[in-house]
């Protein structure tokens, strides 16, 4: 018989609605979501059919046209930020329970995200006010200046990694912007997203101007990217996915931001110190159980220490405490759903076929607690080859490759040999190499000496097919604007071009 694992505090046996013009409706099918940490049902969630996303469109247009929202004054608008990120810290351990319920990560994580969603929150309703144009000089009598504004309705299609935290990526600088909404979470894990609609309404946000609208990404997430009454499409996903939503924003040359995939290197030289390594090196690629689109799951690796380290990580990584996400001593979480379960799998199976050596894991876990759940085992691959897929292609859970080099143009040769260009770090004591390689690194976030840091105020974003545009920072609240030149004319006289 299992163990009996601890009980939730929160209560998820309740209605899970859709958010449509300032009200909770039902939607035209329901799903059941499964807790990742048993495989049980946890919940039921309405999903939206084709007519209730065109109503949720909709909602937003009008919202945007007509509503009160464009006409805020960002002082305002910065204060019901505010409210919100106060409401999400007050809320904070409710938030918490229900993300790891929903998406198996460790209540710790859970807990960390939240506390970043409320900050990432507060972070833009301080830029909101923040002056955002720029006075020209001009000949007179023209004065002129150029403005940023709203792009106006917004479509969002968030990823089930990061639920509550990603929405907040999403929707902290669109409405700072002045922007009205349609917010798209995972199938998977809408829960976060539907219990911050409930937030939005406490502290008064006009109705249209957010919706959350759950459901499958052909039947709610397509119909939004071809929309022509969407200008702006922000998605967060995989390469294959956001090509297609790439191609359909192309009905109305929506501006489009795009967060893809990753396969992020992890540079370590032989003079850094070893222990704190392999501890940088488990934080990169077995956090949330690998589910980050900038893990670090190429290990490169110098030829000096490359077996020592082989010995040491493995050694660790085989004491994570693998378990469900509300056990106060579970270190790594079960995966999001079966079918991230099987495919992460499927890739050890790949990975062995195609010669690479296992030095952990490589199976899913087992135990009393584990029943039903879909946990694998922390997993670290070597003696691989470039073009072996394990190397290449993004897995998406707890399984890392090992890559050996000899030299440092080899090391930044192997790091860049990748279709992706998300992220990528570098551990030396020597500082100069430090800046050489970092520099020489394809990609939109870099670390030396520490891994995962993660800033609203700075921009997060790829080289390559790892995306389009930055999110978060300035960068980011720039993405949800568009820039108009002013020109007034002070003393306006004839200008006399053509002769009378």
């Amino acid at each position: 018989m299992a163990q009996t694992l601890t009980a939730p505090k929160v209560k998820v046996d309740r209605a899970w609605q859709l958010y449509i013009d300032g009200k909770f409706t039902n939607g035209t099918s329901e799903r059941i979501l499964i807790n990742p940490a048993d495989g049980k049902p946890l919940c039921k969630v309405q999903e939206a059919g084709k007519e209730q996303v065109q109503k949720a469109i909709e909602a937003a247009r009008k919202a945007f046209d007509h509503g009160p929202w464009r006409k805020t004054t960002a002082a305002d608008r910065a204060a019901l930020l505010f409210k919100l990120a106060e409401k999400i810290e007050e809320n904070g351990e409710e938030l918490a329970e229900i993300e790891t319920l929903n998406c198996g990560k460790p209540l710790r994580e859970s807990r960390f995200d939240v506390a970043d969603a409320a900050a990432c929150f507060r972070y833009y309703a301080g830029l909101a006010t923040k002056p955002h144009g720029q006075a020209v000089d001009v000949p007179a009598p023209s004065v002129t200046s150029v403005v940023r504004e709203p792009i106006g309705v917004c479509g969002q299609i968030i990823p089930w990694n990061y639920p509550l935290l990603m929405a907040a990526w999403k929707l902290a600088p669109a409405l700072a912007a002045g922007n009205t909404c349609i917010l798209k979470p995972s199938e998977y894990t809408p829960l976060t997203a539907i219990r911050l609609a409930e937030l939005l309404e406490e502290v008064g946000l006009p109705p249209g101007v957010v919706n959350v609208v759950n459901g499958l990404g052909p039947a709610v997430g397509q119909p939004i990217a071809e929309s022509t009454l969407v200008d702006k499409i922000a998605f967060t996903g995989s390469v294959k996915t956001g090509k297609i939503i790439a191609q359909a924003a192309l009905s109305n040359l929506k501006k489009v931001t795009l967060e893809l995939g990753g396969k992020s290197p992890m540079i370590v030289f032989a003079d850094f110190d070893l222990d704190t390594a392999v501890d940088y090196a488990l934080f990169a690629i077995y956090a949330n159980a690998g589910q980050v689109c900038s893990a670090g799951s190429r290990l490169i690796v110098e030829d000096k220490i490359h077996d020592e380290f082989v010995r040491r990580m493995a050694e660790r990584a085989g004491k994570i405490k693998v378990g469900p996400g509300l056990e106060p001593d579970t270190e790594m979480g079960p995966l999001v759903s079966e079918a991230q379960y099987k495919r992460v799998l499927d890739y050890i199976e790949v990975g062995k076929k195609e010669g690479a050596a296992i030095k952990c894991g490589g199976n899913k876990a087992e135990g009393k607690q584990l029943e039903g759940g879909y946990y694998i085992q922390p997993t670290l691959f070597t003696q691989t080859k470039p073009n072996m897929r394990i190397v290449q292609e993004e897995i998406f859970g707890p399984v890392a490759v090992v890559q050996k080099f000899a030299g440092e143009q080899a090391a930044i040769d192997l790091a860049n040999d990748t279709q992706y260009g998300l992220a990528g770090a570098v551990f030396t004591n020597d500082v100069t190499r430090a800046h050489r390689v970092v520099h020489a690194l394809r990609a939109g976030i870099t670390w030396v000496n520490t891994y995962h840091n993660t800033y609203n105020e700075c921009p997060w974003g790829g080289y390559k097919q790892s995306g389009w545009g930055r999110e978060l920072g300035t960068y980011g609240f720039e993405a949800y604007t568009e820039v108009k030149q002013v020109n007034i004319n002070i003393d306006p006289v004839p200008v006399e071009w053509f002769k009378k």
